[in-house]
């Protein structure tokens, strides 16, 4: 801070006009009442005079230090700095506004600005020095405290980039711990921070800052004692000068006090750290050996610390959430391959074995008839397969349909049209309309619209909602085949599609009309 006020005790030059007694009774009083302290010397640094303003700067009285070393007023550490004063003073030059520290009566230190001004006698030889000193006391402490927080926003902006940017939580609690150690000024800092397991058991981990973990280990960890009771329920911050002196010191047992071997605590400092959801995830724990350590300053750093924390805790145990979820479904996944492969395998084992046995069995029985049931443990089969490539999951009507109907069609002529809203099916139903629709496609090679080369069936389907729940209705019609007759004695086929789809709370209807057969069927989905 510049003086912003100029005063010289300087004898008139040759040739100049002296000061009026007016004018020099008004500078007199301007030196004497000036807020700033104006001092002269001789150039042996011995105080001439001394105003009211260096009086309540200094603490001297003009009795007490008139005829004095101006260096009563210098530090010891500083005295070097007068000779060169001096010699500049000397040299005729002015010093402006020079910064420097001096030293009150009661010995303690202030911050000034100097501004040092040659006195010269009549002949313009150069006497003496006058000083203006100015208290730039708040002005440094400004200076200063916008330094710390500068210091600070970016300590705590680097805080918020180190949990940013990971999601392991044992790196993230030693990093908080680390910084918010050195941002609190502690000589040593702790995070204690609750954990729970695959099983749901909590437990409680700590990092530690500025100390061994052997400092901790042989003591336990901090139980909720009417000290720590107040971190630990997330009630707010607790900060104590001096611990000892605390009324809640030395309350709990087994040790009552400070454990015997324990880090020396004088000053402490603990900041509740909280989730989103008010849970208390823990608390950041610091101490110092020196009584009055923590500020109001350093109280609201650590919360704002503390609620980064709580950010990224949340975040770490999301991610191990969603990891350890993603594990878990990837086992689960890879037991319903080994299942799905292992069922695939009996089922062709098992259809294998029913066409070995059949074969045997319906061995003096008619070819066609043989070849028939055959065809339709084939249908099963390849309702299997479409059910084993999606997994067992639902599949839908029209590829369900058209597997069906693939031994039946033509390459060099497209025989069926499909058509109908997307729908997907379960796999037991799938299974069922795979083979109804194969049924349907032999009765029509063997006596249908495919029994000849211009016939064509039309497959549509809709669905519909009943007083017995959703059903899919499905609509069978030929043309092109044959003239067609209601059979005088209903067949396997039909018998088989009209029983299973009762059973299953459907039903078929069979119309024989000459231009072709229409089959109306209703599934329940």
């Amino acid at each position: 801070m510049s003086s912003g006020t100029s005063a010289e005790h300087e004898s008139t030059p040759a040739g100049r006009a002296s000061p009026t007694p007016d004018a020099a009774q008004h500078l007199a009083a301007i030196i004497t009442s000036s807020d700033d302290a104006i001092i002269s010397k001789d150039l042996n640094g011995i105080v001439t005079s001394w105003n009211k303003g260096a009086e309540r700067l200094f603490g001297y009285s003009a009795e007490e230090i008139i005829g004095k070393p101006i260096l009563l007023l210098i530090p010891a550490d500083r005295q070097s700095e007068e000779p060169g004063i001096i010699e500049r003073i000397r040299r005729g030059e002015r010093i402006e506004h020079y910064e420097t520290i001096r030293r009150r009566k009661d010995g303690s230190p202030i911050d000034i600005s100097l501004t040092v001004s040659p006195i010269r006698d009549g002949t313009g030889t150069v006497v003496g020095a006058s000083k203006i000193a100015r208290d730039i006391s708040e002005r440094r402490r400004a200076d200063e405290q916008l330094r710390r927080q500068a210091k600070h926003l970016q300590t705590l902006n680097h805080v918020a980039e180190v949990v940013s940017r990971d999601l392991d939580l044992q790196r993230i609690v030693q990093s908080i711990t680390d910084l918010a150690t050195e941002l609190s000024g502690a000589k040593f800092g702790a995070f204690f921070y609750n954990v729970s397991n695959e099983a749901g058991q909590s437990y409680l981990l700590y990092a530690l800052s500025g100390a061994p973990r052997e400092a901790f280990e042989t003591f336990g960890l901090p139980r909720n004692t009417a000290l720590f009771a107040q971190t630990f329920r997330g009630e707010g911050i607790v900060r104590v000068d001096d611990i000892a002196k605390d009324p809640r010191y030395g309350k709990s047992a087994p040790h009552h006090g400070m454990p015997a071997g324990h880090l020396p605590v004088v000053s402490y400092l603990a900041v509740p750290v909280m989730s989103s959801s008010n849970e208390v995830i823990g608390g950041l724990f610091f101490g110092h050996d020196r009584a009055g350590v923590f500020s109001d300053e350093s109280e609201s750093l650590i919360a704002a610390v503390a609620a980064q924390a709580a950010v990224a805790i949340d975040n770490a145990r999301l991610h191990r959430a969603a990891q350890t979820e993603i594990e878990q479904r990837k086992k689960a996944e890879e037991a319903k391959e080994l299942l799905l492969n292992e069922l695939r395998h009996r089922v062709k084992n098992t259809l294998g074995t029913v066409q070995a046995i059949a074969s045997q069995t319906f061995r003096t029985a008619p070819e066609e008839e043989r070849q028939a049931f055959v065809a339709r443990l084939h249908a099963l089969s390849d309702a299997h397969d479409l059910l084993n490539l999606q997994n067992w999951r639902s599949v839908g009507v029209e590829e369900t349909i058209a597997r069906a109907l693939t031994p039946f069609q033509q390459r060099d002529r497209k025989r069926f049209v499909l058509g109908g809203p997307v729908v997907e099916l379960n796999p037991t139903t799938a299974l069922l309309l795979s083979m109804v629709i194969h049924e349907l496609g032999t009765n029509a090679v063997k006596y249908g619209a495919l029994s000849n080369d211009s016939g064509e069936v039309a497959v549509t389907w809709s669905l519909g909602e009943t007083s017995n729940g959703t059903r899919l209705k499905l609509d069978w019609v030929e043309h092109g085949g044959p003239a067609v007759k209601k059979p005088e004695k209903r067949g396997f086929g039909s018998q088989m599609i009209e029983r299973t789809l009762r059973g299953e709370q459907g039903a078929a209807m069979f119309d024989y009309a000459a231009a072709g057969l229409h089959c109306i069927l209703e599934i329940k989905i």
